[in-house]
């Protein structure tokens, strides 16, 4: 496989799956993410301090090139699994090492259950939170497994 298509495909996908999972999640979680009693106050207010707009797709992009390039070394086994095996690994992969898995503490992740205040490990912020995820994994590794190898 051409490793420079390849993560290029990935950033892509990436960035779709990532925006369209926001999209949707934003439309049932804007209490985490926006006004002044937001729960996750500690994150920007998109429609504050010239929110994320600027910011979100090139520091996808880099993400999904990071992501990419550590997947190199199986790419040709990736090419040799069935598609339900690719799905069930891109989604996998995305949801367990971006979120469940993470070294950086948030209310969805092991991390956050460990260093986090209490005020922000809320049931309603979890679920919401792990639904975005689910949506993005989804996503992602249903385009992954269709288009990537």
């Amino acid at each position: 496989m051409n490793y420079l298509f390849f993560s290029l495909a990935f950033m892509g996908l990436h960035t779709l799956a990532y925006m369209g999972a926001g999209t949707i999640a934003l439309s049932i979680s804007s209490d985490l993410y926006k006004g002044k009693e937001r729960i996750l106050d500690f994150l920007v207010d998109p429609e504050e301090e010239g929110g994320v707009g600027l910011k979100v797709i090139p520091a996808q992009i880099i993400r999904g090139l990071i992501m990419s390039v550590v997947l190199y070394p199986i790419l040709s086994f990736l090419s040799e699994i069935s598609f339900l095996t690719q799905f069930l690994f891109f989604a996998g992969l995305t949801f367990i090492y971006t979120d469940l898995s993470s070294g950086d503490p948030f209310p969805s992740n092991i991390e956050g259950w460990v260093y986090m205040k209490k005020d922000y490990l809320s049931r309603k912020a979890f679920w919401k939170i792990l639904t975005e995820m689910i949506i993005y994994s989804g996503i992602f590794g249903l385009l992954a497994a269709w288009l990537l190898v």
